[in-house]
């Protein structure tokens, strides 16, 4: 039987097609999206993983999501120095391991590309020929320490400790002139002010050190006077400078080409770029970013476009975050500390538990943590129980009351009217979310997006319960029966649309059990899957994580950790803690090894056995549902045969690792 959804203009999402393009329509609300670039030097964390997502492409709007590697630089010279790779090889390297993470949590990118491509190249230089013509840019010349062992300048990181290029532990140091093109950010401070007052109320930024609440300007840089800045420096792996003279080097300073890199992947991503950056009138440009980059995105860059002359597209909307801390600390990569880059697949939680964790949490006001236990429990008790039970609920229902068909509840297509004579409340209240819901994505309040999408799931599991949809209710009062899962059904074909930014895979899964197509973000709720309308399979949308993972992913992801037994021989005890007295320092020790000789009596868990124990649980739940499956089909019978097999041979791997 064919699906059988209500025919209306806009109900559906429009999805572009593979291959084709997506630019700016006139007179259309265009939307173009961007993620500050992650340095190509290191593996992006969690922070950077799930910073972006936005319902626009849910609401049908043309919408272009660019990102890339920022790739020039001093910190990527210096980090093919420390792997013994050309910088080429590092960002290349690099760069794979990007789109991997990214890939992996399903970032929506339409393009993600990098900055060392010919194009960049082309676009830097026009920007730095347009700033030298219309007199913003000028020459200073500078004494900068110098190294004469190896006949390079220095950053100031390596005026102190081992040389990146000659290997010295101390450098012969001097100094010598450079000449240095700078940008005159001062000549150009009224105009950037203005802007900024301009597009902030226009936009509606989210808060940000560069201008307040009440719309006072109150970075240290603007009320202390900005100063030209270097556009040129020292480098050998930079944009080269065009050759117009004044500079000593050949090379743009880092700073000066990064932002660029987002024009410059649009036009990687198509020919006619322009469309999207230079078209303020049409295009809305939404900015996502951590506080430490503002700056950059709303002084530095905006100045640098209104020097260039010409009539660029400018930040619309800035989205920025504080800081994503680690278990009580912060993320550390020197010290292994916290997860990484590929290392979020290795804990098995799916990538859709991942991100709703991580955006429920985003630190858009101020900084958060993440806590393993937080997670799980949001996982158990928020997707699992609350969302995940709604969905799974009503379905089953349908599929095992109603033979997988949508009864006839009664609901003429469209809209349900608020004054329903035995619904007004509900529908009152699911609209109320929606309207919520609406506006928190419009003012990009992704956490409270988010949150309103539990409120409404949630929602629905009242309804359910408040009407007593079971067997006897479908026995006593069929019409009744048949209207409430008619309701249930559609309220989840819009909770699809509403997680589609969040949780991408979690709706695609949803609409394969309604067997609907995906849908756009509606104003009110409405008899949209229509009666005879045959569903798929319903299956659980989430699993449940044992609460004793935290411990084992603590303990996994918790870094390089000092150790009290891993002293000299003949140490001071007061080595065990700096600062203790030798009193309290001998107890502590004593305390310590009592603590390790009761660990080896009882013969604590490894992380490796609660791990295992952990797979070992959710095979077992694998072969009990294909047990209940019915009719008992040769196909089903070998099936659960296969599943078995999987849990003995977890079980002897298992039993194998407890002998250990």
């Amino acid at each position: 039987m064919s699906a059988k959804i209500r025919d209306a203009e806009g109900l559906l999402r429009v999805i572009p097609k593979p291959g084709e393009q997506i630019l700016p329509k006139d007179g259309e609300t265009n939307v173009l999206i961007t993620s500050a670039l992650p340095y190509c030097n290191n593996v992006p964390h969690l922070g950077e993983s799930a910073n972006c997502q936005i319902g626009s492409r849910a609401r049908n709007r043309r919408t272009l999501y660019i990102c890339g590697t920022d790739e020039y630089g001093t910190a990527t010279e210096t980090q093919a120095l420390k792997e013994g790779l050309t910088p080429r090889e590092l960002c290349d390297k690099y760069n794979v391991l990007h789109v991997e993470t990214y890939k992996w949590f399903e970032l929506s990118f339409d393009h993600f590309g990098r900055t060392s491509t010919p194009l960049h190249t082309e676009i830097c230089q026009e920007i730095y020929s347009n700033l030298s013509k219309n007199g913003y840019l000028e020459k200073q010349i500078k004494e900068q320490t110098y190294c004469q062992g190896c006949s390079k300048f220095l950053a100031d990181r390596f005026v102190e400790g081992t040389c990146p290029h000659c290997g010295a532990d101390t450098h012969t140091i001097t100094t010598r002139s450079s000449a240095n093109m700078y940008i005159k950010l001062d000549a150009l401070q009224l105009r950037t002010e203005e802007w900024i007052r301009r597009s902030w109320k226009e936009g509606k930024w989210s808060p940000n050190a560069v201008i307040n609440a009440d719309g006072e300007l109150v970075d240290a840089r603007l009320k202390g006077g900005l100063r030209p800045s270097p556009v040129t420096r020292d480098l050998t792996w930079g944009v080269p400078v065009p050759k117009t003279g004044g500079a000593d080097d050949e090379e743009m300073d880092g700073k000066f080409d990064a932002c660029i890199g987002y024009p410059s992947i649009t036009a990687n991503y198509t020919s006619e770029w322009k469309q999207w950056w230079f078209n303020q009138q049409n295009v809305h440009l939404y900015q996502f970013m951590g506080k430490d980059n503002v700056y950059f995105h709303t002084i530095y860059f905006p100045s640098t476009q209104i020097g260039d002359g010409r009539p660029w597209t400018t930040l619309y909307h800035l989205s920025t975050t504080e800081y994503l801390n680690y278990e009580g600390g912060k993320f550390s990569k020197s010290h292994n500390r916290g997860v990484f880059g590929p290392a979020a697949k290795e804990t098995g939680i799916p990538t859709s538990v991942w991100r709703y964790y991580l955006l429920s949490t985003r630190p858009e006001t101020a900084d958060s943590m993440f806590s393993w236990a937080d997670c799980i429990a949001a996982n158990n008790n928020v997707l699992l129980n609350n969302f995940g039970n709604f969905v799974n609920r009503a379905l089953k229902f349908v599929a095992s009351q109603y033979d997988s068909i949508i009864p006839d509840g009664g609901d003429a297509p469209g809209p349900l009217s608020p004054n329903d004579d035995i619904d007004a409340d509900f529908i009152s209240e699911v609209n109320g979310h929606l309207k919520d819901y609406i506006d928190a994505l419009e003012s990009v309040k992704l956490r409270l997006g988010l949150q309103t999408v539990m409120l409404l799931s949630a929602r629905g599991n009242i309804y359910l319960q408040a009407s007593g949809l079971n067997k006897t209710l479908m026995t006593e009062n069929p019409k009744r029966c048949a209207q409430v899962v008619s309701r249930a059904v559609n309220l989840i074909y819009v909770l699809s649309a509403l997680v589609f930014p969040y949780m991408p895979t979690t709706a695609e899964s949803m609409l394969e059990q309604l067997n609907a197509p995906a849908r756009s973000i509606p104003d009110v709720l409405a008899h949209d899957i229509l009666a005879g309308h045959r569903i798929g399979a319903p299956e659980h949308l989430f699993k449940r994580i044992d609460e004793k993972m935290a411990d084992v992913w603590r303990d996994k992801f918790g870094g390089i950790k000092p150790s009290a037994t891993s002293l000299e021989a003949g140490a001071d005890s007061t080595h065990v803690a700096p600062g203790m007295s030798k009193r309290k320092a001998a107890a502590a020790k004593k305390a310590a090894d009592k603590t390790a000789v009761t660990t080896e009596d009882t013969g604590s868990k490894s992380a490796e056995v609660l791990a295992w124990e952990q797979k070992v649980a959710e095979q077992g739940q694998v072969v009990r549902e294909l047990k209940t499956r019915t009719p008992k089909t040769p196909e089903l019978e070998k099936e659960v045969a296969v599943a078995v097999d999987e849990l003995k041979k977890l079980k002897e791997e298992l039993a194998a690792l407890q002998k250990r």
